[in-house]
């Protein structure tokens, strides 16, 4: 029977001592699980979204530190999640390309492997974090250990996507606020799992992201200072207008910082030798990988870009970073958990170039 049990109170906001240390949360009741829970994670995609889920991990191990946790991710984020050691398996899930090959006899193949991977062993609990029905049945269809919780959103938030249908699918819905920064949204699940307030700041990546790719030959002639500017997204009301770019990026020249700019397809490319055009030295980078990226940010002296992957990727690591909003809400993914971070702009608010260079300033610590 899919009916579930009564939804959860919302979870109140993270909380933790002067030392960092997480304390008891007295609307999130705990669940008894064993010394070592196996814990399955379902958050598949976007690249932002599986970087923000991250500090779920580590919460779940502050709890239950022999845990072993499981991730069910896109295959493109396979990598990724496995710069975090604490999760054991990393199981690939390919809707993306699934759908375009229906009626492929190996695309039904893949399926059933993916379905024996969730029903390989019995899970002590199952957080779902990413609120679509898609991932709700795949939660559904793991193993469970007798009486273990399926926990996802019990309500919609503010961008987060949701699908009220969903909801049917979990044993134990969590209403959380609606307006949730990305990050806390997972953290407030896994605390409703847990009975802990979160410990701030989250924690992102292993150790082993601090310097993945730093020496890849792709970097071999990068200039001594730069400034890595992801000036492409899908969207087309989050772009920043050409103009400003050119603005920004003759700033950034008069203090010699080399604009460096990527792009991930043919009119990104497009876009980025339109940008150099009118910059001093900058230049438009070869294509590379996500994996990749993590050195060329590692290495920037200041990440500038609009709401994309890689640009939460460099927040995450705490590089100078500075997200520029133009059609979405600054507050559901700002970086919080340091001064090296800072968002300009808004939904409907277009920062000026004014405002994102004094932002590259201030993360950097120099003077405007």
């Amino acid at each position: 029977m899919l009916s579930s049990r009564s939804e959860r109170a919302t979870v109140p906001p993270a909380s933790s001592d002067a030392a960092g240390v997480a304390q008891p949360t007295p609307a999130a009741v705990a669940f008894t699980l064993p010394e070592r829970p196996r814990i399955l994670l379902v958050k598949v995609s976007s690249l932002g979204d599986v970087v923000h889920n991250m500090p779920l991990v580590h919460d779940l191990r502050a709890r239950w530190p022999g845990a072993e946790i499981d991730w069910v991710v896109e295959e493109g984020y396979v990598e990724l999640v496995r710069l975090l050691p604490e999760v054991r398996r990393v199981i690939p899930f390919a809707l993306r390309r699934w759908r375009k090959r229906i009626l492929q006899g190996g695309t039904w193949r893949e399926v059933g492997e993916v379905r024996d991977a969730l029903r390989q062993e019995r899970y002590d609990a199952v957080i779902e974090s990413q609120g679509l029905l898609k991932t709700a049945v795949v939660a559904r269809v793991a193993a469970r250990a007798p009486g273990a919780p399926i926990i996802g959103l019990g309500n919609a938030t503010q961008g987060s996507g949701y699908e009220p249908a969903a909801r049917l699918l979990y044993t134990d819905p969590v209403r959380v606020p609606r307006q949730t920064h990305s990050v806390r949204r997972s953290r407030l699940l896994g605390a409703a799992l847990t009975g802990l307030a979160p410990a701030e700041p989250p924690q992102f990546f292993g150790p082993a992201a601090q310097s993945l790719h730093v020496d890849d030959p792709l970097w071999g002639d990068l200039p001594a200072r730069y400034a890595v500017c992801f000036h492409a997204t899908a969207g087309a009301r989050k772009k920043w207008a050409v103009q400003n770019w050119h603005a920004l990026g003759r700033r950034l020249a008069d203090e010699g910082l080399v604009m460096l700019l990527p792009w991930g397809n043919d009119k990104e490319r497009q876009a980025a030798e339109e940008i150099a055009a009118g910059v001093p030295q900058a230049r438009v980078l070869p294509r590379f990988s996500v994996m990749q990226g993590f050195g060329l940010i590692n290495r920037a002296e200041v990440v500038i870009g609009v709401d994309t992957g890689l640009v939460h990727i460099a927040a995450a690591l705490c590089r100078p970073t500075v997200e520029i909003y133009t059609a979405t809400w600054r507050w559901k993914t700002e970086g919080y958990w340091s001064a090296r971070i800072a968002n300009v702009g808004d939904d409907g608010v277009v920062p000026s170039v004014d405002e994102v260079y004094d932002a590259a300033c201030r993360v950097r610590g120099v003077a405007a």
